[in-house]
């Protein structure tokens, strides 16, 4: 079981810890998509099917060359969009570590970073993405959240690190 804290606005507290000392926090940062790539694979399905009926006519006018390239575009268009259906950052505090994986076109990179010697920024309001450095390691995060939000997660963020 996973619960939200008043204290956190972006992140969970997986279990149900009693207090905030040693308590694991975990921050899920998905892409926000309007469509889930099941959904996609049935609208181009369905978009097949009726290029097929199309094809079919146009096939009578003796233009078969047409709908081909058109199929070949579109899906081409619709496995690129379906692989970065899923991309997500995921931020773990748990112990002394802050454990970060990014997950792009179904590639996953994970860092991790001491607690004690981690540095997050920025801290201004600029809206750029939040810089997590440590240990000779630089990793960028929030970019599947509106920039005017990044500022608050890395304050959030240092607040775990000073209080859990």
């Amino acid at each position: 079981m996973s619960q939200s804290n008043p204290a956190f606005q972006f992140a969970t507290l997986p279990g149900n810890p009693v207090n905030f000392q040693g308590a694991v926090v975990l921050w899920r940062l998905n892409r926000h998509g309007s469509i889930s790539p099941v959904q996609l694979g049935w609208l181009y399905l369905s978009l097949c099917l009726a290029c097929l009926g199309m094809a079919g006519f146009l096939a009578s006018q003796q233009a078969t060359a047409v709908m081909t390239f058109v199929l070949l575009t579109v899906g081409t268009a619709f496995v690129i969009y379906s692989r970065h259906a899923g991309d997500a950052e995921k931020i773990l505090l748990q112990g002394g570590q802050l454990v970060i994986e990014c997950e792009t076109a179904g590639r996953t990179r994970r860092a991790a970073f001491n607690r004690d010697w981690v540095r997050i920024e920025p801290g201004n309001e600029d809206g750029s993405l939040i810089q997590v450095s440590g240990q000779g390691q630089l990793v960028q995060v929030g970019r599947h959240m509106s920039p005017e939000l990044r500022p608050l997660l890395a304050r959030e963020i240092r607040l775990a690190l000073r209080s859990c």
